[in-house]
């Protein structure tokens, strides 16, 4: 999809379209080997329609990197389907490693928040409403301003615009509001249109859920 095929066709060979996505997946290990300094494993899932080109095309792309992938079969075959994905991640955790992080926590929230934008996203910075700006200032002179950034955007591209897919460049994120959470420690950009996801209860349904011995569940309603 992020090569341009429709999602209604992704069932279908089209290796045009997955090379064209490749660079996508790429930026994601990129961030992690280069940003980050970590080892990774690209876990792939292994669905019914996958041919055997684009098995291959992925495989080739991946290892082209020096990174280590893994086909997870645990949907059709239990545990079993994740031995070979396991050994992998626990070889890769054995690997002396140190982590990175993209910017400093003491950086200016500006800054922290252009450094993701840069660094993991690959854009070309940030730009702020007005409404962003009065709201960073004042929660810097409040003495939040050393807290990290998260950055609440759509999932469906690595920009703000969800349309731009596989590998965008030469794009900016449009920072339209900033939110503190103090109780969690971190402050909230929000960026482009999106949906954030609702306050949680300190107590969730999932406490009162439970099963008898006769199987019957209680506590779903």
């Amino acid at each position: 999809m992020h090569g341009g095929a429709e999602k209604a066709s992704l069932g279908e060979e089209n290796l045009e379209a997955l090379k064209a996505g490749l660079p996508n997946l790429m930026k994601h290990v990129e961030n992690m080997t280069d940003v980050y300094k970590k080892p990774v494993v690209v876990a792939l899932n292994r669905f019914a329609s996958d041919t055997q080109a684009e098995i291959d095309l992925v495989t080739e792309a991946v290892t082209a990197k020096g990174v280590e992938v893994a086909f997870t079969d645990v949907f059709l075959k239990g545990g079993k389907g994740g031995v070979e994905l396991a050994e992998k991640v626990v070889a890769a955790c054995e690997k002396p490693s140190t982590l990175n992080f993209s910017y400093p926590l003491d950086a200016p929230v500006k800054d922290k928040i252009n450094a993701v934008v840069t660094r993991i996203y690959g854009g070309d910075g940030a730009e702020f409403t007005e409404v962003a700006d009065r709201k960073i200032a004042e929660l810097e002179k409040q003495g939040y301003g050393n807290l990290p950034v998260i950055i609440a955007k759509t999932q469906y591209s690595l920009s703000d615009d969800p349309k731009l897919l596989s590998r965008p460049q030469g794009f900016k994120i449009a920072v339209k509001d900033v939110v503190v959470k103090g109780g969690a420690g971190f402050i909230v950009v929000i960026a482009g249109p999106i949906m954030l996801m609702p306050g949680l209860s300190k107590s969730p349904a999932a406490e009162r859920i439970d099963i008898d011995n006769d199987s019957v569940i209680s506590g779903l309603f």
